[in-house]
């Protein structure tokens, strides 16, 4: 009779686990439209990085400026691809009143300084090691890129692989 009764606890447990796992999953899908979604107009929410020289960059400390955000991963082969072309654009438009920051997903400083290194990049690099920057502008795409005025307001949302000449327009648009 005990070997029953501890198989029918057994039982009870992982039922009530399996309950509350459901009962999580339909009360995080119900309100997964709670989060509030980045559009055109908004506000770029500020964050602080800390880049691959040690640098800190402040989005805030951008004010007046035209601003380039660039969610990557080492990965990701659309990113590798439009790296070298947002690099020669940083060339072109970083004494222009316009601020490219390449923001890396989570990845150790090691990888992503080699990867820097290996592809050249001259734009500054930051890691956000705790994905809290990615979650604040809801980037779930890599590679993603957000463009912000000089008044902190965000004016485009590219999702996928630019161009050069994409990126050329995209700078130009923002520039103060």
């Amino acid at each position: 009779m005990e070997k029953k009764q501890k198989r029918l606890y057994t039982r009870i447990v992982i039922l009530a686990v399996l309950v509350a796992a459901i009962a999580y999953t339909v009360y995080n899908t119900a309100h997964k439209d709670d989060v509030q979604l980045l559009k055109i107009g908004d506000n770029a929410p500020d964050f602080s990085l800390v880049d691959l020289n040690g640098e800190t960059h402040k989005l805030s400390d951008y004010k007046g400026q035209g601003v380039l955000l660039n969610f990557w991963g080492t990965w990701c082969k659309p990113c590798k691809k439009e790296m070298p072309a947002i690099n020669n654009q940083y060339k072109q438009f970083k004494n222009q009143g316009v601020q490219i920051l390449g923001i890396n997903i989570a990845q150790s400083n090691l990888e992503v300084s080699s990867y820097a290194d290996k592809l050249g990049v001259e734009f500054p690099i930051a890691i956000d090691k705790t994905k809290s920057v990615m979650r604040a502008y809801n980037v779930d795409i890599l590679p993603t890129t957000v463009l912000i005025d000089k008044d902190g307001k965000i004016v485009k949302i590219i999702t996928g692989e630019m161009t050069e000449t994409d990126i050329e327009k995209y700078l130009k648009s923002i520039k103060p």
